[in-house]
Formats: C-alpha cells, sequence, structure tokens
C-alpha cells in the first residue's frame, strides 16, 4: 500500500455536515516536518461550489433576522470552544504546517482577538440619525449583512488569517463560504466543527476545498457579494480584478516587503535580537516578517553583519515535535526549492553570503522541507531578492550612507507592509 493510499481522504464541510468529494482531483497534504503526506483534499468541482453557495443563500435570510445578541451568543461559544480547543487546534496547525507548538499558539491568541472583536459586533452595527437635513427632513442610515460571502485564505496562518476574515462577517449576518489553502484544509474543517458545536445555524458556515476551479466560481458566481483574500501578489492581482469585474466588493491582500532601518546611534545588540524574531520567525513565512535590514553608514553595516553571524548560527532549525527549535520547515518542497533558487541568483548577482542556510544539518537526516537561515549581504536595489518577497528565511542587508537614501528605497518599493527605525 502506498503512502498515498494509507493518508486520510478529507472532506468539504457544507450545510453543517463533512461532504465527500465528487470531484477525481485530489491534492496531497504533507507534513512538512517528514515530509510525508497525512492527508488528501479534494478539489471541488464547479457544481459542488454552485451547490453550496446555494444552500449558504438559503441559509441567510434565518440568521440575517436571527437577532443580533442571539448571533453574538453564538460566537461567544465559539471563543470558548477555541480555548478549550486549543492545545488541540495547536497539534493541527503543527502537524500540517511546520510551526513550532509556541508559534502556533501565539496564532491562536491572535485568531481569538478577531473573534473578540467581533463580539463587539452589536456596537459597530449601528445606524445615525441626522435631524433636520433639508426641509423638515430627517435622514437615517442602517447597517445591513450583504448575504454571502467567500473568504480565500493563505496557508502561513491556518487558524488566524480565517479567523480575521470571517468573524465579524458570521457575526454581523452573512453566510461565509471559506476556501482554505489546499495545503492547510484540517485545520479549517476543524473550525468547522467548534462552529457547529457552538451552535451555528446549518449553511452559515461553509468551507470549500479546491484549487483555482474553485476560486473562480467563487469571484464570479452572481450570488456572491464580497470576497475577502490573503496571499501573494500576482493571486491577489487576479482575485481583486476578476472579482470587481463581477460587481463584487473586494479586499485583497498581496505580498509585503519589510524593512529595518539600522542608524548608527543603534544599540546593535537588542537590534539584532529584534531581527532574528522577526526575520525567521515562523521560518520567514508571515507577510509582516523583517525581509531585510537597510543600515546607515559603513561602520554600521559591518558591525551589525558581524553581531547578526554570530546569532544566526545558535539559532536551532527542527521539528515542532523538539521544543528548543526555533523554528521549522517551509511549507512544500517547492518553496524550499524556490527560496534557494532565489539565494543562488542573488549570489550571481553580485550578493556577498554572511550565513549560508542551504543545506542545514537536518537536511541530511530528514525528508522535512528544512532550510537554515540565510544572510546575504552586499545587495543593491536593482536585484531580484531586494525586488521580489521571498516566503523564506533568505534575508538581507542593504548598506546606505544616509537615513534618506533608505527612507527613499523603502517608500520607492513596489511592496510594502511595514517598517521600523533602530
Amino acid at each position: 500500500m502506498t503512502v498515498e493510499q494509507k493518508a486520510k481522504t478529507l472532506t468539504h464541510f457544507i450545510n453543517g455536515e463533512e461532504v465527500i468529494g465528487v470531484s477525481s482531483r485530489y491534492s496531497d497534504v504533507f507534513n512538512p516536518s517528514t515530509g510525508e503526506v497525512i492527508a488528501q483534499v479534494p478539489l471541488a468541482t464547479k457544481e459542488e461550489v454552485q451547490n453550496a453557495i446555494e444552500l449558504a443563500k438559503n441559509a441567510y435570510p434565518g440568521w440575517k433576522n436571527t437577532a443580533i445578541g442571539k448571533r453574538i451568543e453564538v460566537v461567544f461559544r465559539f471563543r470558548q470552544l477555541l480555548v478549550e480547543h486549543q492545545e488541540k487546534l495547536i497539534d493541527v496547525i503543527c502537524k500540517e504546517s511546520g510551526k513550532t507548538r509556541e508559534d502556533a499558539k501565539g496564532e491562536i491568541l491572535r485568531g481569538i482577538e478577531s473573534v473578540d472583536m467581533a463580539i463587539s459586533a452589536p456596537q459597530m452595527l449601528k445606524g445615525e440619525y441626522s435631524v433636520n437635513v433639508g426641509g423638515n427632513i430627517n435622514a437615517y442610515s442602517a447597517k445591513s449583512p450583504l448575504g454571502v460571502v467567500a473568504c480565500i485564505a493563505p496557508f502561513n496562518f491556518p487558524v488566524m488569517v480565517p479567523l480575521a476574515i470571517t468573524s465579524m462577517a458570521v457575526a454581523v449576518g452573512n453566510a461565509v463560504i471559506l476556501k482554505p489553502s489546499e495545503r492547510v484544509p484540517i485545520s479549517a474543517l476543524y473550525l468547522s466543527k467548534l462552529w457547529k458545536e457552538a451552535g451555528l445555524p446549518n449553511g452559515i458556515w461553509t468551507v470549500i476545498n479546491g484549487d483555482k476551479d474553485a476560486v473562480n466560481e467563487l469571484l464570479e458566481n452572481e450570488s456572491i457579494q464580497a470576497i475577502s483574500f490573503v496571499g501573494s501578489t500576482p493571486v491577489a492581482e487576479y482575485i481583486y480584478q476578476t472579482g470587481t469585474k463581477h460587481n463584487k466588493r473586494v479586499a485583497a491582500f498581496g505580498g509585503g516587503k519589510n524593512f529595518m532601518i539600522v542608524m548608527p546611534d543603534a544599540n546593535l545588540e537588542q537590534t539584532a535580537n529584534a531581527f532574528l524574531g522577526a526575520a525567521y520567525g515562523a521560518a520567514s513565512q508571515r507577510c509582516m516578517a523583517i525581509s531585510g535590514a537597510i543600515t546607515v553608514g559603513a561602520d554600521t553595516e559591518k558591525k551589525f553583519i558581524e553581531i547578526l553571524k554570530e546569532k544566526i548560527a545558535n539559532l536551532k532549525v527542527g521539528p515542532y515535535t523538539d521544543p528548543e527549535v526555533d523554528f521549522g520547515p517551509v511549507i512544500t518542497k517547492h518553496s524550499k526549492d524556490n527560496i534557494i533558487k532565489h539565494i543562488n541568483l542573488a549570489l550571481e548577482e553580485g550578493a556577498s553570503i554572511a550565513v549560508d542556510g542551504r543545506k542545514p544539518e537536518i537536511s541530511e537526516n530528514s525528508n522535512g522541507f528544512y532550510l537554515g537561515p540565510t544572510l546575504l549581504h552586499d545587495v543593491k536595489p536593482d536585484m531580484t531578492i531586494f525586488k521580489e518577497e521571498v516566503f523564506g528565511p533568505a534575508r538581507i542587508v542593504v548598506g546606505v550612507e544616509t537615513l534618506q537614501r533608505a527612507i527613499n528605497l523603502i517608500n520607492d518599493h513596489e511592496l510594502g507592509n511595514g517598517v521600523t527605525i533602530f
């Protein structure tokens, strides 16, 4: 029997039930720490997505007309269940994403904060009233749910992002369809069980697993009123352009490039410690990860690299079962190969390497998708590794002479999320 045959076949979650996929297409779900296939996720057909949308559409009016207080009772119960099942959720996140247990716990806590925000929905749903806006006319506004909305989530936060982009939508009365990443569907299905246990009516929460075929139906189906997406920039552009073309409200969050500016007067020890966690935590698979440091002054660059080299050498890469590891593997072998490709290209373009993580010791004894922390310097703004997002533990140092030059490089960059000045 092959590994694939042993792997569990997953389902969709439609109308309050686990539903076996009818498509003959499946995608492997890996444990990144071992490289083994742990499940097979069905890739939905267009017809399956249409059926799920129709059921959500039928369920929506009842949920919309449920008193807001009753809706919040369900959301609050869901929050309690997230806390009660935290350890199980940590296990699921670690197994399918490769995160350390501490990182998975932090993700859940952040996700719960989104649920907390959703509990405040009654306050946010208040409208406005204006007296005598003209000729003895008073005007008022009321806020209403949209209907059936779809959320398309990434792999790097299997619980936090789905909770962030769905919790408020549920609380204010919408029916939500979640299309999780094919890499981490187990977490989404586990959330489905908790919503059901919390008392959410059938059809208000749906998980449809799939690839581009499923996404396209969500983008084009006239019953979907809004789309929320988090992922890479090329896909975000496609989601936005296609969704708005079909008259949907779209929030599409793409890739990021975040820098820290290191000034000559910075405490370099503290700055280096901050860099380690922000740059390499979760194997750098965070949209808010520090992509690189821009050091001001040649002396700053030299000292900062020397301190970083020593600290990076002490980082431990390994499986989530080892409580001592600082970060785990990247999500797939394809991701690992792509990161190595970016490192090699940077070296070809003239960058230098201070720490080489392409052959971490663990890779010699494991089939997991491990990469050690890599630090590149002598990086110039015209290099690919400066211009593009690298979703893995390959970080850069760029040396400049002035603060204004550092600010200009960041402001002129096509990608951005955040910046920190030390």
